[in-house]
């Protein structure tokens, strides 16, 4: 392969959208250090998370709205910067108050980057699925670093110096992003900021019965994946008996997998349909929970649970063929703010998936909070039958 800028576009857009998913990404693993440290809940901590959740997604849109106004690089870059600054806020926090504050600045700052640099990317790619795919790894990549590395560090040095990884990955990464990456044109420079938020338009837009039913699609599988990138160590850990290490270790797993399906996915629904694709990862999603489910259970031993593992790491690549299916759906004008619209709808839904899970947890055990993740992934499956069995009418 011809290495292209296209080629350099996609690499550090992948490796800025790792840097901010390192920052909030560090933090689950320290989750039972920060509870002790303030002496609260995990609903609490689940709200917090909930809270940089919700920041994140409602920065969606107007990073969209950003991106066209100012150009991809400028927002891409003010992402990054904005995540160094916010991880270090979060790791000298007072109180649970601050902590909280500091990881919803996180959520926000570090939302600016998603929609603007898939809508830049999809302008550099024929095959888009493929290239969303590589560049969702992102996240992934940073689900392998990050949890070891911040219950390494964490465990030796303390929670605080644990979440000092999210600036020290980000550092470099806008150095290297505003060196190497070209300067971008606005391609709404002059449009009135007020026009882009007018509710008329946007109504319209999220009407559309196709992107409905695929908003709908991804609130599902965005509730699952939030809820598992903040809990799933502490399930393991707390809910399954595991060392500490070891949770961390199958963390690990799970971003390893869900990073190396992330491309394949992306690549499959170029070639079968973005539908086949996402029922393939639903249906993965039912089996792979209720292994979870089961293998946490007293003499269940740790084969069911490295499986389940896996196979919800491969559920979670939903994202590169929903993605794509967002963009089938818009045109090239709408992509910007379009994308980033929705992208916040179904994000500020989905993002009620830690604090869910999180109080479940305390009321019921963790057993019942990932049996949801599993009814979840069941409920989205039975959307998409339904829609083959009406003729793919959505």
């Amino acid at each position: 392969m011809n290495w292209r800028y296209a080629h350099t576009t996609l690499a550090l857009c992948t490796l800025a959208f790792t840097a901010t998913m390192v920052a909030r990404l560090a933090i689950s693993p320290l989750v039972p250090q920060i509870t002790e440290t303030f002496a609260v809940t995990n609903t609490t901590v689940g709200l917090a998370l909930s809270g940089m959740w919700l920041a994140y997604a409602l920065s969606q849109f107007p990073s969209g709205v950003l991106g066209d106004r100012y150009g991809e690089r400028a927002v891409i870059l003010t992402a990054v910067g904005s995540t160094l600054l916010a991880s270090v806020l979060i790791a000298v926090s007072p109180s649970i108050v601050g902590f909280a504050l500091f990881t919803v600045v996180l959520g926000a700052g570090a939302g600016l980057h998603y929609s603007v640099a898939t809508t830049f990317l999809t302008r550099q790619f024929d095959d888009i699925g493929r290239a969303i795919g590589v560049h969702v790894a992102g996240g992934p990549l940073a689900g392998l670093v990050a949890p070891p590395a911040a219950a390494l560090v964490g465990a030796r040095y303390g929670w605080r110096v644990g979440i000092l990884l999210g600036a020290v990955v980000a550092a470099p990464v806008f150095v290297l992003f505003a060196w190497r990456i070209r300067p971008t044109e606005p391609r709404r420079p002059d449009q009135p900021m007020g026009e882009r938020f007018a509710l008329g338009p946007l109504a319209e837009l999220l009407s559309r019965p196709p992107i409905l039913y695929t908003t709908a699609l991804a609130t599902l599988g965005a509730f699952a994946w939030q809820a598992t990138a903040s809990f799933l160590p502490t399930f393991l850990e707390v809910g399954g008996g595991l060392s500490t290490a070891l949770a961390a270790a199958l963390f690990s797993l799970y971003f390893v997998v869900h990073g190396g399906t992330q491309p394949l996915t992306g690549s499959l629904s170029d070639r079968i349909g973005r539908d086949a694709a996402v029922t393939l990862t639903m249906a993965v999603g039912v089996v792979g929970y209720g292994l979870l489910v089961v293998g946490t259970r007293d003499g269940a031993g740790v084969v069911p649970v490295i499986a389940g593992v896996v196979l919800v790491g491969l559920a979670m690549s939903w994202g590169a063929p929903l993605q794509s299916r967002f963009m089938d759906l818009l045109s090239d004008a709408e992509r910007g703010a379009g994308f980033g619209l929705v992208r916040t709808v179904y994000m500020v839904f989905g993002a009620s998936g830690s604090v869910v899970v999180g109080a479940v947890s305390d009321l019921a055990g963790w057993p019942v909070a990932f049996g949801l993740l599993a009814a979840v992934m069941a409920l989205g499956l039975a959307a998409l039958l339904a829609n083959r069995l009406l003729g793919g009418a959505y």
